[in-house]
């Protein structure tokens, strides 16, 4: 008799499995036979609950997930599964619908999921990558202003050392307050 094993994923730990969960219940996977993975993502696939879930299936089981994404996030990956699938005579199912891979229209429709998934990831990570470029920009460009020329760094130092005036004295003169000299001063020793 075969068992059907299901498999979830969430990407980030703001994500709720719960709706992969019930979807999968719904399509008969009872509770001991899920696995699952919460903040994994990437083009790495070295997910512990994926990796559970493989091991768990037998032949003639059935391999559940919600969406051929779950699963993966390259296109290679999601054929190396497939193919491992297919060897040891375990059925994948997405979302309902067993997946065959004899069927042209299948292994074309396979191959265009999976292409769409690492499209996906790719902007992910373009968009990542631009996002966190802009404030390293930003703040190269619009960093806070010293609130004393070096020049003046130079007279607060000198007036320090000759000590005639508190740092206190020394700040009002410039418009800082003494913390600001002691850091000046401090900059140098």
């Amino acid at each position: 008799m075969s068992t059907k094993i299901g498999y979830a994923r969430v990407s980030t730990d703001e994500q709720d499995l719960e709706a992969q969960r019930e979807q999968l219940a719904r399509l008969g996977v009872a509770p001991e036979h899920l696995y699952f993975d919460e903040g994994l993502t990437g083009k790495n696939r070295n997910w512990p609950g994926l990796e559970s879930a493989l091991k768990a299936l037998r032949p003639d089981d059935v391999f559940v997930v919600t969406k051929l994404d779950r699963v993966g996030r390259s296109a290679r990956d999601l054929g190396d599964i497939s193919q491992e699938l297919q060897s040891r005579g375990i059925t994948l199912s997405l979302g309902g619908k067993p997946y065959d891979p004899t069927d042209p229209m299948d292994k074309l429709f396979f191959g265009m999921l999976g292409l769409f998934a690492e499209f996906e990831r790719d902007l992910i990570s373009a968009r990542t990558k631009e996002a966190l470029a802009v404030p390293e920009r930003r703040a190269k460009m619009t960093g806070r202003q010293p609130k004393l020329s070096p020049a003046q760094k130079k007279q607060v130092i000198r007036l320090h050392q000759q000590g005639e005036d508190s740092p206190a004295e020394i700040g009002a003169m410039f418009g800082v307050s003494r913390q600001t000299v002691y850091r000046v001063v401090a900059d140098v020793e």
